[in-house]
């Protein structure tokens, strides 16, 4: 199993080095194969199009934000907190690639590409779940669909501003996202009764900043 997960990550970061020195149109996994020195039926065992290198891609940054949630000292944050850790999490992960990461969106929003379209929504759809399930959110019924759609606006609109975000250590994509989610907790807590973040509380780009821990040496943009 292992040796299949180093294989895996391999070509996921073959197509992504090749992406980051041409395009993400430009990757062809005939050149992925030709730089790992396997055949195409050797990647074929693994995925089925090239398609499925992004969603491994989007994948190993679940993975990245999952691991934030197991911090001893994750579960003593607010709820806002919680999530602003969470979502920065994920983007950190892909922060070395961001200008390859850039390309892979705006390819599945081309016109004419619902085949793409549809399961980028779902993948959008599974990431937020993974966020409400790490930050412990409990609603259920209309209070879980109306927090779903919120969170999965923040997390597009926090997406999209960091794309473009050049600031050190995306400082700007942190304010942001606390802008946002601060807008989002107290229009909760004055619907719903929400936990009302502390006005003495340090804010969470300031106290609790993941760790981006890249498992490969950065490839430049």
């Amino acid at each position: 199993m292992a040796e299949k997960d180093t294989m895996r990550d391999a070509i996921v970061d073959a197509a992504v080095a090749i992406g980051a020195r041409t395009s993400w149109e430009a990757v062809r996994l005939y050149d992925v194969a030709a730089e790992l020195d396997i055949s195409l039926e050797d990647i074929r065992s693994y995925f089925r199009e090239k398609e499925d290198l992004v969603d491994a891609w989007f994948d190993r940054a679940d993975g990245v934000m999952l691991k934030q949630a197991e911090a001893a000292d994750f579960i003593e944050l607010v709820p806002q907190q919680r999530i602003h850790c969470l979502i920065m999490a994920w983007l950190d992960a892909l922060a070395a690639q961001r200008k390859v990461t850039r390309q892979m969106i705006l390819a599945k929003m081309e016109p004419g590409h619902i085949h793409i379209q549809v399961p980028a929504v779902m993948r959008i759809s599974r990431t937020v779940q993974w966020i409400r399930e790490a930050a412990q959110r409990d609603a259920t019924f209309l209070r879980r669909a109306l927090e779903e759609s919120v969170l999965t606006t923040i997390y597009l609109m926090t997406f999209f501003f960091w794309m473009r975000d050049e600031s050190p250590g995306s400082s700007h994509t942190r304010r942001f996202l606390d802008r946002n989610l601060s807008l989002a907790m107290w229009v909760g807590q004055a619907v719903y009764g929400e936990e009302k973040p502390s006005a003495t509380r340090t804010p969470p780009h300031q106290i609790y900043l993941p760790a981006h821990v890249p498992t490969k040496e950065p490839i430049p943009k």
